[in-house]
């Protein structure tokens, strides 16, 4: 694995789900698109990196709201993204009471991509890692990756879509294998590791051939670990609207910054290590200050500074 950029400046690949997010409540239904990849790449563009999406989306009215919302900040979708038969949705029903129910309409049936010497890092994560039949292809064009790109993954677990535990776990791990960077969340960590430490957690992690091993701890931060180093960066304290997309932020500004290092991430000191999770920090606090996935323009991640 190496975390050499292929292109300069440098442009990433994210491969997984696009969708949209339905919330119909009694004062009215609201659409947002959705989905972690989506999210990532999202925040990517607009932190000024080249970054296409492979995903899969239809030509109706949510795949053009799909597609408006990731025009708008410059993400290119890749060839056959927007050829299936209908946008996926997640619809969360809200009864008088607050109380939410979920209904998800969801199919992830990809082809691999051999991948070109052209993108500096290839990023999955998500239900796209999980789901079949198009998790499998996931695998494949990640393994395709690993020679000439930065490969990441972020699990972004949601139970009720990515099947029992232990398949889920073998599929996390067999993942995990093929990627530089894994990032997931406490919440990630203790669901596929019942009871055990987030360090522990981390350490697995590595052992199962990873670089670089990420966890975030919502308000208390973030934990980054290599072989040779660990580091805890503090949470940034701001008012919070919603935590909708924070995990995505910081994805987002991790691999960003890394793009930007001229070390790999397996050689990165505690100095650097702190730099780069205090950035990916800064980016979800500034998400989590205002409603939605609205992760920040690289102009706003200067201003904060």
């Amino acid at each position: 694995m190496t975390s050499v950029p292929a292109t300069d400046p440098p442009s990433v690949l994210v491969v997984g789900e696009a969708l949209v997010d339905i919330v119909r409540a009694p004062d009215g239904d609201r659409e947002f698109p959705g989905g972690s990849p989506l999210n990532v790449a999202f925040g990517l563009a607009r932190l000024g990196i080249a970054t296409t999406l492979q995903t899969r989306i239809g030509r109706d009215a949510h795949g053009e709201r799909v597609r408006g919302h990731l025009g708008s900040a410059g993400v290119a979708l890749w060839p056959g993204s927007e050829d299936a038969p209908r946008t996926s949705t997640a619809v969360a029903r809200i009864g008088a009471d607050g109380t939410a129910s979920y209904e998800f309409d969801i199919r992830w049936d990809v082809e691999p991509i051999a991948v070109p010497p052209v993108f500096s890092a290839v990023h999955a994560g998500s239900i796209a890692a999980f789901l079949e039949p198009g998790a499998t292809a996931v695998r494949r064009t990640l393994a395709g990756a690993a020679g000439s790109a930065l490969v990441t993954f972020d699990p972004n677990i949601r139970p009720a879509l990515v099947g029992a535990r232990q398949s889920a776990l073998a599929a996390f791990e067999e993942t995990v294998g093929l990627a530089g960077v894994v990032k997931l969340s406490d919440e990630d960590a203790e669901w596929l590791y019942p009871g055990s430490d987030v360090d522990d957690v981390l350490a697995r992690v590595l052992d199962l051939g990873a670089d670089l091993a990420v966890c975030t701890l919502g308000a208390a931060g973030a934990r980054l670990r290599t072989r040779a180093h660990a580091v805890n960066v503090p949470a940034v304290r701001v008012p919070v609207a919603d935590t909708i997309g924070a995990g995505d932020s910081f994805m987002s500004c991790l691999l960003a910054e890394l793009l930007q290092r001229d070390d790999p991430p397996r050689e990165l000191d505690s100095a650097a290590l702190s730099a780069v999770g205090a950035m990916a920090v800064r980016a979800a606090a500034i998400t989590v200050g205002r409603p939605g996935a609205q992760p920040p323009t690289a102009a706003e991640l200067g201003e904060l500074l």
